[in-house]
């Protein structure tokens, strides 16, 4: 252990931090338990009488709720300076009491204790594996070789203020009852994030940093930004404390949350949960970190198996008999491991086999999977299961090609509703092929996992530009986009190189580089480079120039007399192409006109015949000065407006979403191409689909199923995820789902490795 501090006053900042963060989250998880009251009131299948029991307890929560919170916040207050709560909790039994207070307990605190200890087990339940760092964190720091009963670090501790506050605010059992699932899930979640928090500002302490710190798996939206851990210390808590009461912007709370569901490390915590609950029961199962292959009989068995699956699973495709029905699929592959079961010359084999069918069991059983691709899914099992054995990283690592080839599909075929949104034949076929080339090279392990990813990678990008008749037509625009305001910034660049020394009238050179440049770059996309529409353009650019220089001589005038009608007519088209609305176009022309004026009057510079000679060659070969390929970022410091852009197929999102954090920003960075997002956004919440991303992914295209394009910068982008404006359709990976599912039944019956 290396720390920078007093080990003491490091504990008891800790201590006090966790406090702290509770303090200023216990709001949200009033909310969040009214919340699922509202939503468990508004659930369909129930009876008048149901219903209107249900309507009386919501009402008796929102009536108390204040009440239970203000219990919880004092009770809470009271560890702020001593670490540990005995205070206002007389109602319910102590741990410590001496055999000579015994006496007998009514009923009603008998019923306490239990559901307070339901609790802090649901808590213990998801966050053990926090606690216990933190334990032994502080323990380390106190010298200590337990923590004090009362110790506000406890869950138990936590899930008795959370009772006593419910039961002094008037709320009964009754009500408790059938929110219990509400409540455990809320609260164990909140209890999780705390446990982290202390954890995470420890580590930064280097308090046995060499603990394995679980990157936070999920935040939800009860965690206050800001708040507790993270924040400044102050001497009065250890952290400062953010302004309100726990209650922010529950969009933005939930987007964190998202945020933090996507990040590997999420996955990395549930492999290392997996992993430590494998190694409990079969302590081999760890050391497994070198290649080795599968035993001859399991090889031999996973062969026949693969081959049998591919003639039992025939997918029906579209036809008449329809696609092969899910309870079909688990049958078939139940049957096929107890085969591979009895084939195994291992422990470590037949617990590979249990876990992998566990993962695909939960794969198959994904409502959001249409049926048409579930049975390519199930082909997949005996290819993963053969890497598995031979690959135990498969089970370590968040980035194994076989689980990212696994979770792209899923992703790119797991929208809102499987039921109404059928997947493209070319994706179907797609997968299909991915997954034949999968099984056909049953011995390079993970290399085809690879090649087929890279190949799927390809594909998405080529299908929805091309194939797909939703985006088709979006992804051209969004590309035609891209392009304009590529070649803008370049354009401007260029331009200002080339004016850099020459005197030219300030208002005019304004104009180049913020209309003029985007009107070259709209004309070079629609007509070419190279085409006579584009060099007229250019002309006229060399025309405002030369107008806007001091003209000494009548002949001079009466030349810019002579020119400025079509050189307006000129300027005027290239706006109204490039979409400026009329009174932008009228100020403009204002604005030079009163430049052409100051030229009359001798009052700007002038520019000799050899300097505007050697103007026009440059600008005539304006185009061999771009770069080859334009990789210029559209930050938002270049590109400000890219409403022109907007049409009836292309909406530009230009507003709307909260200043993004860097963590955003990464985030936006990091979705990918096939995803499915809700989007709330000008009065709609529709499914869409991410269809494409530009260079840098600066530029980011979603698709409706109708086929209307919504175009993001990337930093609105991140500003819409911030707000909780695009959420993704899955919280978290399909295999990753899968690992927890499997986990849960893992707790439940772990002998079933052994069998």
């Amino acid at each position: 252990m290396a720390t920078s501090a007093d080990p003491l006053a490091l504990a008891a900042r800790a201590r006090r931090g966790y406090v702290d963060w509770l303090l200023n989250g216990i709001g949200g998880v009033v909310q969040a338990v009214c919340d699922g009251t509202q939503r468990l009131l508004l659930s369909h299948g129930t009876g008048p009488a149901l219903q209107h029991q249900r309507r009386e307890m919501l009402m008796e929560l929102q009536r108390a709720a204040p009440a239970w919170l203000n219990g919880m916040t004092l009770l809470l207050s009271d560890a702020l300076t001593s670490g540990v709560v005995t205070s206002r909790i007389g109602e319910l039994p102590s741990h410590s009491v001496r055999a000579a207070d015994l006496s007998l307990v009514d009923n009603k605190t008998i019923e306490a204790e239990i559901l307070s200890s339901r609790l802090a087990l649901a808590m213990m339940d998801r966050a053990s594996w926090e606690f216990s760092d933190l334990r032994s964190r502080m323990l380390s720091l106190e010298r200590h070789e337990e923590l004090d009963v009362n110790d506000v670090l406890r869950p138990h501790v936590l899930s008795r203020i959370v009772t006593s506050a419910w039961q002094g605010a008037g709320l009964s059992h009754e009500t408790w009852r059938p929110l219990q699932q509400v409540l455990h899930d809320e609260f164990s979640n909140f209890a999780e994030e705390a446990y982290h928090e202390a954890n995470h500002w420890l580590v930064q302490q280097r308090v046995l940093p060499e603990i394995d710190l679980r990157p936070f798996i999920r935040r939800s939206r009860n965690a206050p930004p800001g708040s507790g851990f993270g924040a400044s210390a102050t001497p009065s808590t250890g952290f400062s404390r953010a302004s309100g009461s726990g209650s922010d912007d529950g969009h933005t709370l939930a987007a964190q949350a998202r945020a933090m569901s996507q990040a590997n490390a999420n996955a990395g915590a549930v492999l290392g949960r997996l992993n430590r609950l494998i190694s409990r029961h079969l302590p081999e199962f760890a050391s497994t970190t070198r290649t080795e292959a599968a035993s001859p009989g399991l090889k031999a068995a996973i062969s026949e198996a693969q081959q049998g699956i591919q003639q039992r699973l025939m997918p029906a495709g579209r036809t008449d008999a329809g696609p092969i029905s899910t309870p079909t699929l688990l049958d078939e592959l139940q049957q096929r491991k107890q085969t591979l079961k009895r084939a195994a010359a291992t422990p470590v084999e037949r617990a590979t086999i249990e876990i992998v069918a566990l993962l695909f069991q939960s794969i198959l059983t994904e409502d959001r999977i249409p049926a048409a691709v579930r049975v390519w899914f199930a082909r997949l099992q005996m290819p993963v299961l053969r890497v598995a054995v031979s690959e135990p990283d498969f089970f370590a690592t968040v980035d194994h090609p076989a689980r990212r080839l696994i979770d792209r599909m899923g992703a790119c075929v797991m929208g809102f509703d499987a039921t109404t949104r059928a997947v493209g034949d070319a994706l179907e076929r797609e997968i299909k092929r991915v997954v034949q080339v999968v099984e056909a090279y049953p011995d390079t392990g993970r290399r085809v996992f690879q090649t087929v990813l890279t190949e799927f990678e390809r594909f998405l990008e080529h299908y929805f530009k091309n194939e797909n008749e939703a985006s088709r037509k979006g992804v051209s625009l969004a590309q035609q986009v891209e392009q304009r305001e590529t070649l803008a910034i370049q354009y401007t660049i260029e331009l200002r190189k080339m004016l850099n020394e020459m005197p030219v009238q300030e208002g005019v050179r304004e104009f180049l580089f913020h209309v003029w440049a985007d009107v070259l770059a709209m004309t070079a996309v629609k007509q070419g480079l190279q085409s006579e529409e584009t060099k007229a353009m250019k002309r006229a650019a060399a025309d405002l120039i030369w107008s806007a220089s001091a003209k000494t001589s009548r002949e001079e005038r009466a030349e810019v007399i002579r020119r400025l009608p079509p050189l307006l007519k000129t300027l005027r088209d290239g706006m109204e192409d490039a979409g400026v609305p009329q009174d932008k176009q009228d100020e403009h022309v204002q604005r030079l006109n009163n430049s052409l004026a100051a030229a009359f009057t001798a009052k700007t510079a002038s520019i000799s015949n050899d300097r505007f000679e050697e103007l026009m060659t440059r600008l005539e070969t304006l185009e061999e000065l771009l770069p080859e390929t334009l990789g210029v970022d559209l930050d938002e410091g270049l590109v400000l407006d890219l409403s022109g852009h907007a049409s009836a197929d292309l909406e530009v999102v230009g507003e709307g979403g909260s200043m993004p954090t860097p963590a955003m920003l990464a985030w936006a960075r990091e979705l990918q191409v096939g995803g499915w997002y809700m989007l709330d956004y000008r009065n709609r919440n529709e499914q869409v689909q991410l269809a494409w991303q530009g260079l840098r992914k600066q530029l980011t295209l979603f698709v409706s199923p109708l086929g209307r394009g919504i175009l993001f910068q990337q930093h609105r982008l991140a500003a819409f995820l911030q707000a909780g404006l695009l959420v993704p359709a899955q919280d978290e990976a399909l295999t990753v789902r899968a690992t927890r599912s499997a986990l849960a039944k893992l707790d439940v019956d772990p002998e079933r490795l052994l069998n």
